[in-house]
């Protein structure tokens, strides 16, 4: 520090929070100059006060020392360098980092996909100038025009993209000026934002002056710094045509009145185009795929696009996969009843917009709302079932195993773990959304977030089967689990678990409904109808294939009378009793089956193929569809149809009717309908299937209960729910200890 003349005086200071060994001291001196103190906080002689209010540490009154001449800079640290998952966060981690250390960054030089050089907004040569001020002249302290900025700060970072991520590195970290000692006094403080600048569009051809506009826009947000000369020259610009008013240079300052008010991030940008596409979730953000590949989304009522699913590019799904194992350790290290909070609250923001996702799964699904409601629920009980994880997670402890030895059991999170989810309960199987009715799952995630899920820990990608084959490669996932059709999940399962991976796949059904003589007709019928039908036959538990023992020509009549009192019709309307399947491929899919029944010799009783919906007559109908006299060879029975088609065959006797069933080659659902004990337990005893019904269609279990399949209805070890579901995803790591040791 150069020599100085020092004098004492008493004066009353403060600090900003951030480390430093320098404040400037606004005292009135006869010269103008502003006084400089260098001191070191932990010296005795100076007496804090400390107090937090607004950022600042009030000092007492004290004796320092002051002096007039200082050539030295305050150093301003440059941001950490490091990896981020896209672009937008590594230019906001540094433009938040330079806010705490008083500084701007600017962008410098951008090439969108490959680089980003950002450097310092200010410097030691001032931008209305051509001359080099030495900063120690009487030029330099000369106060300047407003709005002049200084512009040479050797100050340079870049951002460079590198395997799908983007890498910091510093290149100058130096600054060549003090730091801003109020970042609202900076110029990038005065501009609009976009929204403001629309508004200020709107309220000019309303008539409205400049100082009126800004008094309004001063209603909404009480920090704008802005003056009628800015709203002047906004006004010149969109009288150019000029709209991109907001591509400014620097990093705007944020306001948390202006976030508050003026923040489109309430609703996404995704929603706001026509139609729709629908993001990536990466990070906690969600992001536009780079892809130019896309599927549509229809509505199977009207053939109408209602949004568009990119197919996520490799980089993308790599960003995933980094952001799902960066945020992991702190995930793992998150309490469990700080983990619970989020679920409870996710629960109670899932009822609130309960109506929204219901609407939305009738748009994209087909389903009836009646049946969109009962997915919501069914998707809250899974919600509901994870907020007692606390009790699901405990491990296992036996005392002296022996002499002196104890053995107890913990459960310890695998890692980064993928789901691969279909497309008929989309909110009630929704982490991985299927590429058919992903709206559900967006507003879904989208919940989640605002419950507090920290960023990473939930990600979404979207595609087809090159983001399966890469799920299935991926070193850093370790667990998958599949709910889908028998060849894909059969191919998942083999690939995946070639790679060591856990696996849990959910695959085909055809589930059986076994109707005694002595079984109540009324409601046997109602069950078998509700099960057939419902959902329009798409969903893994419907009742495909019900056998009467002793003969079904009694029960045809009533059955073929039921179905068609069911109303077909759009989702959406109020007296619709089922809707349209997902695609016209299913439903061409689904007639050639039909079809291939009746050529092999099945009894058409109720054909639904030709039905006409007024006002809807481009939706993906299929009526009621009923089939009888089948046999075991023929391929409608063999294969899973997904429809509303119930087939009917006949048996002589219980035994022959569970023969037929443990005969089929899947094995999630079986039913019995009776009114006798003896033949319900030996149905339940014999029966070869994962979920067991006494006189229920769809036995299908609540979260706390273990959802199974057996056969070629499950591949892997472990089943969705209750604690298997817990066991698979959080392992037992078994310990033995001794007290002696503990004793040392």
């Amino acid at each position: 520090m150069p020599k100085a003349n020092f004098t004492k005086h008493r004066y009353r200071i403060s600090i900003p929070l951030r480390q430093t060994d320098r404040v400037v001291v606004n005292h009135p001196r006869s010269d103008g100059k502003p006084l400089f103190i260098k001191f070191n906080l932990q010296n005795p002689v100076f007496q804090l006060l400390v107090n937090y209010e607004k950022g600042y540490f009030p000092l007492l009154v004290m004796d320092i020392q002051h002096c007039t001449e200082l050539n030295e800079i305050l150093q301003m640290l440059p941001p950490p360098p490091g990896s981020f998952i896209d672009r937008e966060e590594l230019i906001q981690h540094v433009g938040d980092f330079a806010l705490s250390q008083g500084y701007v960054v600017t962008i410098k030089q951008s090439k969108k996909d490959k680089v980003v050089v950002l450097g310092c907004d200010r410097g030691g040569v001032y931008r209305n100038r051509c001359k080099l001020v030495d900063e120690s002249s009487a030029d330099h302290a000369r106060k300047r025009k407003t709005g002049s900025r200084l512009t040479n700060c050797p100050f340079e970072v870049v951002g460079k993209k590198e395997d799908g991520l983007w890498v910091l590195t510093i290149k100058n970290g130096k600054h060549n000026h003090e730091p801003i000692r109020d970042i609202s006094e900076h110029p990038s403080s005065r501009r609009f934002t976009e929204r403001e600048v629309l508004l200020i569009k709107d309220m000019t051809e309303a008539g409205l002056k400049p100082r009126q506009i800004l008094k309004r826009l001063r209603q909404n947000n009480p920090e704008l710094l802005s003056t009628p000369k800015h709203v002047y020259n906004v006004k010149a610009k969109l009288r150019q045509g000029n709209l991109t008013v907001r591509n400014f240079k620097s990093l705007r300052v944020k306001s948390s009145v202006e976030n508050s008010h003026f923040s489109t991030a309430n609703e996404p940008s995704w929603r706001l185009r026509n139609p729709p596409r629908v993001p990536n979730l990466i990070g906690g953000k969600f992001v536009d795929s780079q892809s130019f590949a896309s599927i549509d989304v229809t509505d199977p009522a009207t053939q109408k696009v209602v949004s568009q699913v990119p197919l996520t590019t490799n980089e993308e799904f790599r960003a995933a996969i980094f952001s799902a194992k960066r945020a992991f350790p702190s995930w793992r290290d998150t309490p469990v009843t700080t983990r619970q909070r989020i679920m409870f609250k996710l629960q109670e923001l899932i009822r609130r917009d309960i109506d929204k996702i219901a609407a939305n799964i009738t748009t994209e699904h087909g389903k009836t709302l009646k049946d969109a409601y009962t997915d919501v629920h069914r998707g809250l009980e899974v919600v509901e079932h994870a907020c007692g994880m606390a009790t699901l997670q405990m491990g296992e402890f036996v005392s002296n195993v022996s002499n002196g030895i104890d053995t107890y059991s913990i459960r310890e999170p695998l890692g980064v773990c993928a789901g691969i989810c279909p497309f008929n309960f989309p909110a009630m199987i929704p982490l991985w959304p299927s590429e058919k009715d992903p709206g559900a799952t967006m507003m879904l995630t989208e919940l989640a977030m605002e419950a507090g899920l920290p960023n990473g820990v939930l990600n979404i990608v979207h595609g087809t089967f090159d983001i399966i084959n890469a799920i299935c490669d991926d070193d850093d996932i370790k667990a998958i689990s599949f709910v889908g059709s028998n060849i894909d999940g059969m191919y998942i399962y083999a690939r995946a678990s070639a790679k060591g991976k856990r696996v849990q796949s959910n695959i085909g059904a055809k589930n059986h409904a076994i109707v005694m003589p002595d079984a109540s007709m009324d409601a046997t019928l109602n069950a078998v109808v509700s099960a057939g039908f419902g959902a329009a036959g798409q969903r893994c538990m419907a009742l495909s294939t019900v056998i009467f023992v002793g003969g079904s020509k009694s029960w045809e009549d009533k059955l073929v009378e039921r179905a068609k009192a069911l109303k077909v019709n759009a989702g959406i309307e109020p007296d619709a009793d089922l809707g349209p399947v997902i695609s016209k491929q299913v439903k061409e899919r689904i007639c050639r089956l039909i079809q291939a029944g009746v050529e092999s010799g099945a009894r058409l009783l109720l054909d639904g193929r030709n039905i006409e919906v007024p006002g809807y007559e481009h939706g993906n109908f299929i009526g009621p569809t009923i089939l009888s006299d089948m046999t075991t060879n023929m391929l409608c029975y063999k294969e899973e149809i997904f429809g509303p088609v119930l087939l009917c065959m006949q048996a002589d006797n219980l035994q022959e009717a569970i023969s037929i069933v443990n005969k089929n080659k899947y094995g999630i659902g079986a039913s019995i309908f009776t009114t006798s004990g003896v033949a319900a337990r030996k149905f339940q005893t014999e029966i070869e299937a994962g979920e067991v019904g006494i006189n229920i269609p769809v036995p299908d279990p609540l979260p706390f209960f273990s959802f199974t399949g057996s056969k070629a209805s499950f591949a892997g070890d472990l089943h969705l729910f209750e604690k298997g579901w817990s066991l698979f995803l959080y392992p037992n790591q078994n310990s033995d200890a001794t007290m002696e040791r503990f004793a040392k």
